[in-house]
């Protein structure tokens, strides 16, 4: 891959990591309600468990799901559940601190590590970045350089957003505000759906 290509695919990969998604809006949120070293799980997660779809996408699991159309709807269906879910639970949760806390947790690692492979943004982003810069000459070296590419890039792109969620926490601090706040966060958070139910 040409040093061009190379810094054409990190800033594909800053531009769709950093832009609103389902993994952003959850950080978000998450920051808000939990502080930003109680999200740091989540972050890795979200940041590792990409790495390795990312992989598995580019070592075959892309051609699989072209090839099984039935595969791809089912993940579409499930990932659309689970993220129906997630933006419930986001839209009725009351905590910032103390009360409450007891209840509300932050998302675990293992759990944002596996909401990748429901994740839609995260599918189109791997399908995406295969398919564009992979050298059919050398697709071992391409499926690498395009992962470490965006592990470069991913975790400080979604730290920001957890960062501007820790940020918010004081002016949040007021429970009418926080709940507001979380309704509307549960509410991108499903509409980041629509894309994918067109």
């Amino acid at each position: 891959m040409s040093a061009d290509a190379f810094l054409g695919l990190l800033v594909y990969a800053l531009v769709t990591s950093i832009t609103p998604g389902p993994n952003n809006f959850m950080l978000l949120a998450s920051g808000v309600n939990f502080g930003i070293v109680r999200t740091i799980p989540h972050m890795l997660g979200i940041s590792i468990g990409f790495f390795v779809l990312l992989l598995a996408v580019g070592f075959g699991l892309g051609a699989v799901l072209t090839a099984v159309p039935a595969l791809h709807t089912a993940l579409k269906v499930a990932g659309a559940a689970y993220l129906l879910c997630l933006a419930w639970k986001i839209a009725k949760s009351r905590s910032l601190s103390g009360k409450g806390e007891a209840e509300a947790k932050p998302m675990r690692f293992i759990d944002a590590a596996a909401f990748q492979w429901v994740n839609p943004k995260a599918w189109v982003m791997a399908i995406t970045a295969m398919a564009v810069y992979t050298n059919v000459d050398h697709p071992f070296v391409s499926v690498v350089l395009i992962s470490a590419a965006f592990a470069i890039v991913n975790l400080p792109s979604v730290s920001i957003w957890a960062g501007f969620g820790t940020a918010l926490r004081g002016f949040l601090s007021d429970p009418v505000r926080l709940r507001w706040f979380n309704i509307a966060m549960g509410i991108l958070l499903a509409a980041t759906l629509w894309p994918m139910l067109r």
